[in-house]
């Protein structure tokens, strides 16, 4: 039986953010709800750093149940 590896979602600095405002909590507030610190929090929306692991995931649980849906404008690169 071949199993399936369910692709994990790459954070970006913008979705991270949109989904912190959606959810009207602050940094620190998002911080106590995941485990992790407010610098945490800062350092993706900065794009300094992604979530990953475990906190990726319960980015996504999260941003499901609270029906967050992020549309980014897709970025071309036109140096191709």
């Amino acid at each position: 039986m071949e199993r399936r590896k369910k692709e994990k979602r790459q954070w970006s600095k913008e979705e991270v953010k949109a989904l912190r405002q959606h959810l009207n909590l602050t940094q620190v507030k998002l911080a106590e709800e995941l485990g992790t610190r407010q610098q945490t929090i800062s350092e993706w929306e900065k794009g300094m750093y992604r979530p990953r692991g475990a906190s990726a995931t319960l980015l996504s649980i999260v941003a499901e149940r609270s029906g967050f849906i992020y549309r980014a404008e897709e970025k071309h690169d036109e140096s191709n």
